[in-house]
């Protein structure tokens, strides 16, 4: 089965990892349970891994671009202990409202809005239709509905807060609520056709 035009695209704060506020620092960040065990799941079928976050903290003056980068490398050191990779990471690091020069922009990459995902396109050749974006916020499902996509809410972070409190006024229903990013990959699997062991 041919799956490399799938792309998983995962927000980070509450999803891949902790959600502590803005990171300002590497040794805040912290994955949360099971998130490099899903990834591998995703690397082991060829299935394009991707994150895609918004990061106005650069914006809104709390820490230098580089800090974003530093927090990646960790991310990627984490990930790779436990044999497992990300294909490709987008940030945003705009703010329509606050920051100076190029920070300040009403941009097209700054979630729900779909830049990450049709930049994950021309670069991994990937088909949005056949792909998910997995968050903790209903802007992250949004934004996969607006290129038709499948979008996936999950518990963790801000999301079991999102789903009790908020739901009445979602412009939009998530495809799948999963527990955690393992439980969604495990549905997005099971969705195009991978039939696992039970482990």
């Amino acid at each position: 089965m041919d799956l490399e035009d799938i792309g998983v695209f995962m927000d980070r704060d509450g999803t891949v990892s902790k959600e502590i506020g803005y990171v300002n620092h590497p040794a805040r960040y912290e994955l949360l349970p099971r998130t490099a065990l899903a990834i591998k799941k995703l690397n082991q079928y060829d299935i394009k891994a991707i994150l895609a976050t918004n990061q106005a903290g650069v914006a809104r003056g709390y820490f230098e671009e580089d800090m974003i980068t530093k927090v990646h490398n960790k991310l990627e050191n984490l990930l790779a202990a436990e044999d497992a990779y990300l294909d490709e990471i987008y940030y945003c690091h705009h703010h329509p409202d606050v920051g100076e020069g190029k920070f300040n922009k009403d941009c097209n990459c700054r979630k729900p809005k779909p830049g990450m995902l049709l930049q994950g396109t021309k670069k991994l050749g990937i088909d949005l239709e056949k792909s998910y974006m997995i968050g903790d916020k209903i802007s992250d499902v949004e934004m996969a509905h607006e290129v038709e996509a499948q979008g996936i809410l999950v518990l963790t972070g801000y999301g079991r807060g999102n789903y009790e409190n908020d739901r009445d006024q979602w412009a939009t229903e998530p495809d799948y609520i999963a527990e955690d990013l393992y439980d969604a990959i495990e549905w997005i699997l099971m969705d195009v056709g991978v039939e696992e062991d039970n482990e």
